[in-house]
This record gives structure tokens, C-alpha cells and sequence, in this order.
């Protein structure tokens, strides 16, 4: 319980010493939102370049890893979508923006730092070839699926669906890096040690700038909206999806131990400020959806060291 501990909590102290910030104002919210920006736009994809530039891509891209966590986040999706119709009786739109909460899994902010701790370096090939795809795969479904829905009954413009998916998509700094990163790990170009030297330092920031700013943009958010829905996005992200991932890759794949504790720890993950910031741009479930992330962030502390001790 001691090992556990310690591998999260210096993860969610960080997370709380952002909040804490914020909270006693040491810093603006203009100051936070630069962080953010330098976190998201620069720290992040330098990461996620670096990372996979130098990922062995026959070995980190196993169909049963990345099988387990998509078939598991898609369940995930669309129980969450079929709970807000059936049981909230909410909206379509705002059925798929709850549901773009039970899949969006905060793979890279807290995933990649929780399964770094427990299991050291070397384990991340798994969580990064996740990450790869995660953004495209997750905004291509939710974009898509809340177009559907905002355009039922009013025609559907194939067209405009794929522009808008492509567009949205294409511009995330994280596509940049992860782009660059498949174009120099494919090409077998070597850079400058300058520059290597020069990437390596920035993204060490990522992770530690990232946590303390998403632990000072939480604060901005209230525990408010309907309690009954956020508990089940709670569920779907912290319970259902990592559940199913397990199953798949232990019992189905029979992924190896790598594989399985990078695609369950991944999958564990609470839904990240994504969530809330797709809600927001739709202007659906904006409340339920923040309330949601707060919630399953603070729970996560609980339900992580379970599965870490399930793991072997």
C-alpha cells in the first residue's frame, strides 16, 4: 500500500499545489491560462515528439494493446450516451457530450506520470502508442457523432461533417508533434545531439507544467450539475472502461505485461479538462461535463491504487 501510495501521490500533490495557487491567487487566471498554452501547444507535443520519434513502432503498436483500451473507451462512449438518453432523458447533443466524457480518458497529463512511477520508463511505449491515436480516433467520434445530432432533422452535409472533423482535428498542436515525431522514426533521421539536448529539456516541463496548471484550471469549476450523471461518467471512466480493457487484454489478447498495465492504467484515467472543453464548444452539458471532471479527478485517487494492485 506504501509502493502504491507513493507512486500517486506526488502526482495529485502536484495537481493540488496548482489548485491551491489559483485558489489563494498567487496566480491570474491570465497567468494559468499562459501556463496551459505553454503546457498544451509546446511542452506536450515536444513530448509526444520526442517520445515516439524514438518508440521501436513494430513492437509499441500490438493490435491486442490497442484494441483492449479503444474497444473498452468506445463501450465506455456509448453506454454513457445510451444512459443520458434512456435513463437522464437529456438531450441528443447533450447525450454525446456526456458520452465524449466516459471516453476521453486524461491519457497523457495523468496516465503517462502514474504508469511512469509504477513501472519506470521504459513502460511508457504502450501509453504513447495510445496517445498517437487517441486525439484523432476521439475528436473524429465526437465531432462526428454531435454533428449527426445538432443536423438531425435538418439535412446532413456528409461534406461538412468530414471538414469539420479534419479541421478541428489537424490543428491540435499534439498532431504537430506526433506527426513529426512518426516523420523522423520512419525516415531514421538523426538529429542534431544541439537540438536532441534542446527537445529533452522542454519536455521534461510537460508533464510537471501540465499537472500544476490542470490542478489551477480545476478550480475555475464548480461540483455543480446533475449528481445521478456525473456518477455515471465517474463509473464509465474509472470503473467501466479500465474493467473491460482489463478483460480484453488479459483474457482475449492475452497482451503481454507491458501492454496490460499500460492500456488499463491508461483506461483508469479520470476524463481530462477535454471533456469539458468539447461541451463547452458545442454549448451543451457545459456544467454536468466540468462537474464530472472534478469529480472523477478526486475519485481517481481512490480507484487508482486498485487497479494498480490488480496489475502485475
Amino acid at each position: 500500500m506504501n509502493s502504491t501510495i507513493d507512486v500517486i501521490l506526488p502526482v495529485f500533490l502536484v495537481l493540488g499545489l496548482g489548485y491551491a495557487a489559483a485558489w489563494m491567487k498567487i496566480l491570474s487566471e491570465e497567468a494559468v491560462d499562459g501556463l496551459m498554452r505553454y503546457a498544451q501547444n509546446i511542452g506536450a507535443p515536444i513530448l509526444l515528439f520526442k517520445s515516439i520519434s524514438a518508440l521501436d513502432l513494430s513492437r509499441a503498436y500490438d493490435a491486442g494493446l490497442l484494441l483492449s483500451f479503444y474497444l473498452g473507451a468506445l463501450i465506455s462512449f456509448f453506454v454513457g450516451l445510451a444512459g443520458a438518453i434512456l435513463i437522464f432523458k437529456r438531450a441528443l447533443p447533450d447525450a454525446v457530450a456526456i458520452g465524449f466524457a466516459c471516453l476521453f480518458s486524461n491519457t497523457l497529463l495523468l496516465g503517462v506520470p502514474i504508469t511512469e512511477r509504477a513501472y519506470g520508463t521504459e513502460a511508457l511505449a504502450g501509453n504513447f502508442a495510445i496517445i498517437s491515436l487517441h486525439a484523432p480516433i476521439f475528436y473524429g467520434l465526437g465531432i462526428l457523432c454531435m454533428e449527426i445530432a445538432k443536423s438531425h432533422g435538418h439535412g446532413l452535409s456528409r461534406r461538412h461533417i468530414a471538414a469539420r472533423i479534419v479541421r478541428s482535428v489537424a490543428v491540435q498542436p499534439l498532431i504537430f508533434g506526433i506527426t513529426a515525431g512518426f516523420a523522423v522514426n520512419l525516415t531514421g533521421l538523426t538529429l542534431p545531439a544541439s537540438v536532441q539536448s534542446a527537445a529533452g529539456m522542454l519536455a521534461a516541463t510537460a508533464i510537471p507544467t501540465a499537472l500544476f496548471g490542470l490542478g489551477a484550471v480545476l478550480r475555475r469549476y464548480r461540483l455543480d450539475g446533475d449528481k445521478a450523471t456525473v456518477v455515471m461518467i465517474c463509473g464509465c471512466s474509472l470503473l467501466l472502461h479500465p474493467a473491460i480493457t482489463y478483460l480484453l487484454a488479459h483474457s482475449v489478447f492475452s497482451a503481454s505485461v507491458a501492454d496490460l498495465r499500460s492500456s488499463v492504467i491508461t483506461a483508469a484515467m479520470a476524463p481530462g479538462v477535454n471533456a469539458y472543453l468539447f461541451a463547452q464548444y458545442y454549448g451543451v452539458a457545459k456544467r454536468v461535463n466540468a462537474a464530472a471532471v472534478i469529480a472523477a479527478t478526486a475519485l481517481s485517487i481512490l480507484t487508482i491504487p486498485v487497479w494498480l494492485h490488480l496489475l502485475p
